[in-house]
């Protein structure tokens, strides 16, 4: 995103409708809150001494990882009958490079063969700015006169590889594998998914502690955030002070946030909302640290809630827990969706989607949404390292919603949250 003062720039192409919804909304109250951003001054932007130890421990992915991620990704080409993958600018090159490029009608892209030298193909007049991030590894480069796809099927016929299966990233465009179709007819084309969600569906270590800090940073933002509510607040002048705190901690961050009945769908209503005595408050959002995300949903109340919403609160609550007691290495995806499904339809929110509308649960690391879904449907079975959204909810429209959202991390023998669950609808 590239940020002119009085304007933001959305990225439609990558943005999922979840940040849309928190970005648009902080812009449409962007004019009535700057006097309050302003007024909190220099000082209000200095970090807690817990968000410093926090970013104090964040250290960078190394050359060396992201070698030994590349080196995966040829042990699951081997396994799933791949010569080669292609990746355009994106996550997934980011990912097995570190290299950062936008998208345009104009071919970069990276093929990673199985055997060999990975190599990069770059328009001629960014060379001196694709060589800055490539380094040492071997570049191609063509003139706007010149055909991208011809230089890639003339480079394959140097290294004999012009009958063989090459991989494409998932989101790699119709246009750029129709051409290389097209220069290069002999090619085998098939979807490198099984290798890019094979490396990144599974976290190392390091990645582990990364979404850890993202998580602890959002727990603490989410904290320092609900203490500033005043009634009468619309939900995008909550959503900026939000913003405001993720930006103390020196990451970026934001959450989509719903007011009373608003907060009965999922991700909200076109309407803004303003805050009530008795009103539902759901924030759902997090930051990046290194490229990592955190996803974390708290719903509370401004003043005291009813009955009706301590019940409904608790039922969620139970079944995130038996979501988490459900979920370990060589369960299938879908049972642990059901374990937590089945706790709200036998209080009497159902059948199936009625009231928890949505599945429980989405793969989360680089992107916010990524492989692989805890969904009916989904017989994949969970590995060590998986890491998931576990975010069940209960939604009643005309009243109000409640959804709880933590990160899960699948472990040898069963799974943790990267938080501590939420203690009660009116604590944090």
């Amino acid at each position: 995103m590239v940020i002119v003062p009085g304007f933001v720039f959305i990225n439609f192409t990558t943005m999922d409708r979840r940040k849309f919804i928190f970005t648009s909304g902080a812009v449409a109250g962007l004019t009535a809150f700057a006097p309050a951003l302003s007024l909190a001054g220099a000082a209000a932007r200095v970090p807690s001494p817990t968000l410093r130890s926090l970013t104090d421990r964040i250290k960078p992915i190394s050359p060396e990882e992201r070698l030994a991620r590349q080196e995966q990704a040829r042990k699951l080409m081997t396994e799933h009958k791949l010569d080669a993958i292609l990746l355009e600018g994106g996550t997934s090159l980011k990912y097995f490079t570190g290299v950062s490029w936008g998208r345009s009608e104009r071919l970069f892209a990276m093929v990673l063969p199985q055997y060999g030298e990975a190599f990069y193909i770059a328009p001629a007049f960014e060379e001196g700015r694709a060589k800055e991030q490539v380094g040492s590894a071997k570049l191609y480069t063509w003139n706007e006169d010149e055909n991208p796809y011809a230089l890639i099927s003339h480079i394959l016929k140097e290294r004999n590889m012009l009958t063989a299966t090459l991989g494409l990233e998932e989101s790699v465009r119709y246009f750029v594998m129709e051409n290389i179709q097209k220069a290069a007819s002999s090619l085998s084309i098939s979807s490198a998914t099984p290798v890019t969600a094979g490396c990144r569906s599974v976290k190392s270590g390091h990645e582990i502690e990364l979404m850890e800090i993202a998580n602890q940073i959002t727990a603490e933002v989410f904290t320092a955030s609900v203490k500033q509510l005043l009634e009468g607040m619309t939900e995008s002048e909550y959503a900026k002070i939000i913003s405001a705190e993720f930006s103390k901690a020196g990451v970026e961050g934001g959450a989509l946030v719903l007011f009373g009945e608003a907060s009965a769908y999922p991700h909200g209503l076109v309407k803004e909302n303003k805050l009530k005595t008795g009103d539902i408050v759901l924030m759902d959002g997090g930051c990046k640290v290194e490229g990592y995300e955190s996803d974390v949903t708290r719903t509370t109340v401004f003043g005291k809630p009813t009955d009706k919403m301590k019940t409904v609160w608790d039922l969620v609550r139970k079944a995130q827990a038996e979501g988490l007691k459900s979920a370990r290495p060589g369960v299938s995806a879908e049972s642990v969706d059901g374990a937590a499904r089945k706790v709200i339809v036998n209080a009497g929110y159902g059948p199936g989607f009625r009231f928890f509308t949505h599945r429980l649960g989405h793969g989360i690391g680089m992107d916010g949404h990524e492989w692989y879904y805890l969904v009916g449907g989904n017989t994949r079975l969970l590995q060590t390292g998986n890491m998931f959204s576990n975010e069940p909810g209960i939604y009643i429209p005309g009243e109000f919603g409640i959804r709880i959202e933590d990160e899960m991390l699948i472990t040898l023998d069963g799974a943790r949250l990267l938080l501590p669950p939420q203690e009660s609808l009116e604590g944090m």
